[in-house]
């Protein structure tokens, strides 16, 4: 049996701590969730501008997170919109189902871009969002 390491044990605690909060994260349900497990944001991504999202721009734990439909060039995959968090740009994209990914939680998909800007704030733990270099 091998000897507990404190290099073992720290990282065993950091993946747990990790795996608690992506669990808790994930698996938190919204009071207003439909049958198909859409809250009312994903909801209305069919019901608003034509398919696309709503804009959106508030303070979660005390990061500004704004969401808007985009037009033009650069290198936005998500469907003509466009995320940032603290006024950097996060990059997101939109899956074939659907649902949205982000650079930060890339596999950890969401159902609305907003949801992607607030798992992005949970992950960054306060850290400063770094601007994609897309060539």
């Amino acid at each position: 049996m091998p000897e507990l390491t404190r290099r073992r044990a720290l990282g065993t605690a950091a993946a747990l701590a990790a795996g608690a909060g992506a669990a808790q994260i994930l698996a938190a349900p919204s009071a207003s969730a439909s049958p198909n497990g859409l809250t009312d944001s994903g909801r209305s991504m069919a019901e608003h501008h034509h398919g696309g999202p709503e804009a959106f721009d508030e303070v979660f734990q005390g990061r500004r997170i704004e969401g808007r439909p985009v037009t033009g060039g650069g290198h936005h995959h998500g469907a003509g919109y466009a995320v940032f968090i603290d006024g950097a740009e996060l990059h997101v994209m939109s899956n074939a189902d659907g649902s949205w990914i982000s650079v930060v939680s890339h596999y950890a998909p969401v159902a609305t871009p907003r949801a992607a800007a607030r798992a992005a704030v949970v992950e960054l733990q306060g850290a400063p969002l770094v601007p994609l270099a897309v060539n």
